[in-house]
């Protein structure tokens, strides 16, 4: 199965960026500044994925419910 990495909307590139960044930050996880990440443990780098579709599942339901923190 392929795998398609295209953003549906381009505008939320910086946004998603720094949703990585915080979740690993909370995590413990250390990211490379540079943007490459290949020396991450399949581990580590499942659980800051996994924090992000956490993370924006929540804040899909609160838009969908008409909540807003």
């Amino acid at each position: 199965m392929a795998s398609n990495n295209t953003l549906v909307v381009q505008q939320a590139k910086a946004a998603l960026d720094q949703l990585k960044v915080e979740v690993a930050q909370e995590i413990g996880v250390p990211l490379s500044p540079n943007g490459y990440n290949g020396h991450l443990a399949t581990r580590d780098a499942g659980a800051v994925g996994g924090h992000i579709t956490k993370r924006l599942v929540q804040i899909a339901e609160q838009q969908l419910s008409g909540f807003q923190k």
